[in-house]
């Protein structure tokens, strides 16, 4: 994934229009993205500054290539590497012995004459004697906690060259998103699969009906939170693919510009831009995952089912992340709160008291509660994890209060 550093994005008019490599315009780019790709899979154990400087050599004489672009090339060519590293300071450690070895004989020079005795070979070839290695694993290991000096180990590549210059049409897309304030969303057929990904990216967003069977997603911008932004901002570029991969939207995003004004990113299905992506993970998050997991699918008479459930109340729309159904008929609903913003965190609240004819529980993160503030009624607290007891005492509490509501219609009653 491109960062921020390699995003070239044209503001124009009011409009957000990321660089993007057209496939009459820039045909010639496939013989560039072949060579490009044959650099690294001949370059095992060469350092990655060896690559890509031969990476930049091939755009000496192409003129429609600005120096990020070739930047952004590298950096997605080094996404699918793997480098030698140095996790346990091993590098460090060892330029420290070479160097003290070293330092009594500097200056060294290629060959010694009367004013400088010492030959940088002898000197070498001495020193590795010391520590018991060849002078060659030395100059292999010696920077190995140096990025520029890491040696490519494997490369695991792209299927072929038009996929690498798909992959860097929609790593342009993500980087320009990095600057998002807000993006809005409008879905209809694919809609459920789209908030599916926007859920799993654990992106901050509220949904609305627009009209039957087409929904409009508001989603929070990595410009819009206050707190961990950064893996924020990550994750809310990794919705884009899923994105990309559906059918039947359409998609704004208002951006910020480096001039501190703003710009919108229009974009819909119908722009073609293409998405290789795995099948979504069962759950949105570790916290999501661990609680269904200890829970399991049932449990004190309650079955436990995802996502089964699209509640509406008038325009305004609710997807819970579990669904609990209890034998005697009792159904309520759980959602989990993972990024979040005092905003947001409030507008959660509102959906429960905009859906408060549904039993609605929420799961909010200890950290997001303001000192001395009370969780608030059907309001689950939790650390890193969710404990089941205080779910299952909640569950009781609301099918108790269920079949004594029951017990108090009137005789003929059949309102819910």
């Amino acid at each position: 994934m491109l960062t921020s550093e390699h995003a070239i994005v044209v503001y124009d008019k009011g409009r957000a229009i990321p660089d993007r490599l057209q496939r009459k315009r820039h045909a010639h780019y496939v013989a560039y993205a072949e060579r490009m790709l044959a650099i690294y899979a001949s370059g095992i154990g060469r350092e990655r500054r060896a690559l890509h400087r031969d990476v930049e050599t091939l755009f000496t004489e192409e003129p429609d290539c600005p120096v990020r672009r070739i930047r952004a090339f590298c950096k997605l060519l080094d996404d699918a590497s793997t480098y030698q590293e140095d996790p346990k300071g091993e590098a460090a450690r060892l330029r420290l012995r070479v160097f003290t070895a070293a330092a009594p004989f500097q200056p060294l020079v290629k060959s010694k004459d009367r004013l400088f005795e010492h030959e940088e070979g002898q000197t070498k070839g001495a020193i590795a004697a010391d520590l018991g290695l060849e002078w060659d694993e030395i100059d292999r290991r010696l920077y190995a906690d140096v990025l520029s000096f890491q040696r490519l180990e494997s490369f695991q590549g792209y299927p072929d060259a038009a996929a690498l210059l798909s992959r860097y049409n929609v790593a342009q897309l993500q980087a320009c998103l990095y600057a998002a304030e807000r993006m809005t969303v409008t879905a209809a057929g694919d809609f459920k699969t789209i908030l599916r990904y926007a859920k799993l990216a654990r992106l901050l967003h509220e949904v609305r009906r627009a009209r039957p069977s087409e929904y409009v997603i508001e989603l929070s911008g990595p410009a819009s939170v206050l707190r961990e932004t950064r893996r924020y901002g990550v994750n809310f570029a990794r919705f884009l693919p899923a994105l990309l991969a559906c059918k039947g939207w359409k998609m704004t995003a208002t951006l910020q510009t480096p001039w501190k004004t703003r710009a919108v990113l229009a974009l819909s299905d119908k722009d073609r831009y293409t998405s290789t992506l795995p099948p979504p993970e069962e759950f949105d998050s570790t916290v999501e995952e661990g609680f269904a997991r200890k829970f399991g699918e049932t449990r004190d008479g309650w079955h436990l089912a995802r996502e089964s459930e699209v509640l509406a109340e008038g325009q305004t729309v609710f997807v819970p992340d579990f669904v609990f159904r209890h034998e005697d008929g009792t159904t309520a609903f759980f959602e989990i709160v993972g990024f979040w913003t005092p905003e947001y965190l409030a507008k959660k609240r509102e959906t429960l008291r905009r859906f408060r004819g549904h039993q609605i529980l929420l799961a909010v993160p200890e950290r997001s509660l303001r000192e001395g503030a009370g969780p608030g009624e059907n309001v689950i607290v939790y650390k890193t994890a969710i404990k089941i007891e205080p779910v299952l005492e909640a569950l009781d509490a609301l099918r108790a209060r269920r079949l004594r509501d029951q017990a108090l219609k009137p005789p003929g009653d059949s309102s819910a």
